[in-house]
């Protein structure tokens, strides 16, 4: 089943939901604060992008910036960003949307039509 962590103060995860509900898909909603994902599935996110650590981040957020993650980023192995993310779910990118050969971050329609269809 489709796992799809969000914030529920985050209007694009809203949308997100609420896209998904229209396509009657199933899925679980977790809240990303309280249990953001594992480390596995932050490894299998960041494999789907290509290794790219800054596509899983929520460079927008205060935690990303008070943390001074972004110019420290360039320098982070996959194991020290996995472990960063995993106890922070304040630093994910969201909706962090993770299934069966599924792995989307932040919502774009097209894309998540393309991989959910």
């Amino acid at each position: 089943m489709l796992k799809l962590y969000t914030l529920s103060t985050c209007d694009t995860c809203r949308r997100a939901v609420k896209w998904i509900r229209g396509q009657n898909i199933e899925f679980e909603e977790l809240a990303i604060r309280e249990t953001p994902p594992s480390a596995a599935e932050l490894r299998a996110m960041l494999a789907a992008y290509s290794g790219e650590l800054r596509k899983l981040f929520n460079t927008s957020g205060r935690d990303y910036r008070e943390q001074g993650i972004g110019p420290k980023l360039p320098g982070l192995s996959a194991a020290e960003a996995v472990a960063l993310l995993a106890a922070n779910g304040n630093l994910v990118k969201r909706p962090f949307a993770i299934g069966e050969g599924v792995a989307l971050v932040g919502f774009n329609e097209a894309a998540w039509r393309e991989a959910l269809a």
